[in-house]
């Protein structure tokens, strides 16, 4: 593909962005600012920078409980995703989703989820609803990870939308580990893309940490689904740099294993192919880091200054019309 010298830095600044507020999420857990649990999406930027790019904002995503940066290359405002984190009132979900189901219809975001696979028969079921229903050129593209590629969800909806011929894409984040167990061990094949053939529909195996071939395999696809191919598992290697949850001891692998890995990471290889084709230097990286964590620092006093819902609140928006019920 033919990409501008400004369409380049823009995905590059959407890496920028994503890593800059994980960070940050990652520093206030630690300081026991963030209730919960969150889990990082660091090191596997490029994945939801160069797919969603590509999405209208009427197109649809699903997302897992690593979601935070599906919902950043979607649109979302960090300080309205900080303050969900702080589980304050203006938050995305109004402080009650936190950071694994954090969602927001407006920017076609269906839901991140808690439950590993959850998000697959959502995506197959919007899928279905555009099809039969509204029967627009809309695509939906459903997030999971490896480990939600063993369970039954993952079949059921490959199956339906095979079927049914769904404009879905299935995109496999494979970052090598299912919270603590090391795919290699609990998957019986080395590219998950290869399970397409069982469905009949097409699989493709990229480097989720190579932004170009990421974007560029998207752009394909998605046109593809767009006017009809049919449902795509694309399955994007990468690799899972910090722990399953912010504090996880990681006894599960060695430290040496992880280092290597930072080698390969999304950010620093694009960085290195925009210096080449002298598109970026150090002056203006640094710029452009500065100005991502101005933003999350923002972001930050946005959420600690915003007040917590009241107890009152805690039954509403259990029902799609609360009127009427009175708690």
């Amino acid at each position: 593909m033919d990409i501008t010298k400004e369409k380049l830095i823009e995905l590059y600044e959407k890496m920028v962005l994503i890593r800059s507020f994980e960070m940050k999420a990652e520093e206030k857990f630690y300081n026991n600012e963030i209730p919960g649990f969150i889990h990082l999406y660091i090191g596997e930027e490029a994945i939801a920078t160069g797919i969603i790019d590509h999405l209208r904002k009427d197109d649809l995503i699903t997302s897992t409980h690593r979601g935070h940066g599906h919902m950043l290359a979607k649109g979302a405002d960090p300080k309205l995703m900080m303050a969900e984190l702080y589980g304050k009132r203006t938050g995305y979900c109004k402080g009650k989703g936190g950071s694994m189901h954090i969602m927001n219809f407006d920017l076609g975001v269906l839901g991140a989820n808690g439950e590993v696979a959850g998000g697959l028969p959502i995506a197959a079921g919007a899928g279905m609803a555009i099809k039969m229903i509204k029967k627009t050129d809309q695509v939906v593209v459903a997030f999971f990870g490896d480990g939600a590629s063993n369970r039954g969800a993952f079949h059921e909806a490959l199956n339906w939308a095979s079927i049914y011929n769904l404009p879905i894409i299935f995109v496999v984040e494979y970052n090598q580990y299912a919270s603590t167990v090391n795919s290699n061990f609990a998957t019986s094949v080395d590219n998950i893309a290869d399970r397409a053939k069982g469905y009949d529909i097409k699989g493709i195996t990229v480097d989720g940490n190579d932004l170009l071939e990421v974007y560029e395999t998207a752009a394909e696809v998605i046109s593809a689904v767009r006017n009809g191919s049919g449902p795509v598992l694309l399955e994007c290697k990468t690799y899972r740099l910090k722990g399953h949850f912010v504090g996880d001891p990681q006894e599960y692998r060695e430290d040496a294993e992880v280092e290597k890995k930072w080698k390969d990471e999304p950010i620093s290889k694009f960085e290195r192919y925009l210096m080449e084709k002298d598109y970026l230097d150090d002056e203006t990286k640094n710029e452009i880091w500065s100005k991502y964590t101005k933003v999350i620092d923002e972001a930050l006093e946005y959420a600690r200054n915003d007040s917590f819902p009241t107890a009152k609140e805690a039954l509403t928006d259990l029902f799609a019309d609360d009127t009427g019920y009175d708690y």
